[in-house]
């Protein structure tokens, strides 16, 4: 057989890579940090070359890390997807995932069918929530909130950036961006800086007098924009995935970078994730990847 390290050094050293922090990582896979960075330091002996940059407050993945990160993550979740799909779950239990309403409707519900496709044996109940901090994490496998990061009693592990964009009918004209800017404007509730910043990061000062209408939803903020009642901004994602999902819109602008992401989030102190949070989990990191490949 080919040269292949320690699959437990491996495995350390993925989650490692994607926390960028060995007590994160030791906390997820149940182990010490002592263990975690003994693994790492193991790895990298082994393969003659640091993975990682340390430094008194930060580490990074070096060049040839982040290369191997991206390997080993797929390489595990190959193995992880074939074990489930081969062998299956030691017994038939419902994947129950929680996520704010607009992720729910223009991301995960989007991506499911490719879980399903590959999991037909695992029944999925997606429940949302309007607000992040309306219902605190209870029995759902993974819940997913989009945010800072920064929620007391929680610990959330980042998933992607976002970007946002403008929106407008599909059958109008393709705007201009001093047209967009008089006009009319959709405000979603929690996001109102967000057209503030998108014609600041296009050198143009923001226009209040233009918004018409305030809604607490992307869902509800789309619909106003099919109906011709204005331009919204919204995560790139959720744009995407609505028009590939046959919605009458079109991007109106180029994305610029958004403050907040999308986290995994856990409870302190709770129990590990189940192995259907895991399997889920495992998928999307690996459907996230294909999206962030060039």
């Amino acid at each position: 057989m080919d040269r292949l390290p320690n699959p437990v050094w491996l495995r350390s050293f993925e989650a490692a890579a994607r926390h960028l922090n060995f007590t994160e990582a030791a906390r997820e896979l149940g182990l010490t940090q002592t263990a975690v960075s003994l693994h790492i330091r193991s790895l990298e002996v082994e393969l003659g070359e640091k993975l990682f940059t340390r430094s008194a407050r930060r580490l990074d993945l070096t060049e040839l890390g982040q290369s191997y990160a991206l390997t080993v993550r797929r390489a595990l979740s190959d193995i992880a997807l074939s074990t489930n799909s081969l062998f299956g779950l030691a017994t038939r239990q419902t994947l129950t995932l929680r996520a704010p309403i607009s992720t729910a409707t223009y991301w995960l519900a989007a991506e499911l069918p490719e879980f399903s496709a590959l999991y037909p044996e695992v029944p999925v109940r997606l429940v949302s929530n309007i607000w992040a901090d309306s219902a605190a994490p209870g029995e759902v496998d993974v819940e997913i909130r989009l945010g800072y990061g920064d929620w007391p009693g929680l610990r959330a592990e980042k998933l992607c950036d976002e970007t946002i964009v403008p929106v407008c009918p599909a059958n109008a004209p393709l705007p201009a961006l001093e047209k967009m800017r008089q006009g009319p404007l959709i405000h979603v509730l929690g996001y109102e800086d967000n057209w503030a910043r998108y014609f600041e990061a296009h050198d143009q000062l923001p226009n209040e007098a233009a918004v018409r209408h305030s809604v607490d939803t992307t869902v509800a903020a789309l619909q106003l924009v099919m109906a011709g009642a204005g331009y919204a901004t919204i995560l790139t994602r959720f744009a995407r995935n609505a028009i590939a999902q046959g919605a009458p819109l079109k991007i109106a602008g180029p994305p610029i970078p958004f403050a907040q992401s999308h986290y995994l989030i856990r409870s302190d102190g709770a129990a590990p994730p189940s192995a259907l949070a895991q399997l889920y989990t495992a998928w999307l990191r690996e459907r996230l990847a294909r999206d962030a490949a060039p």
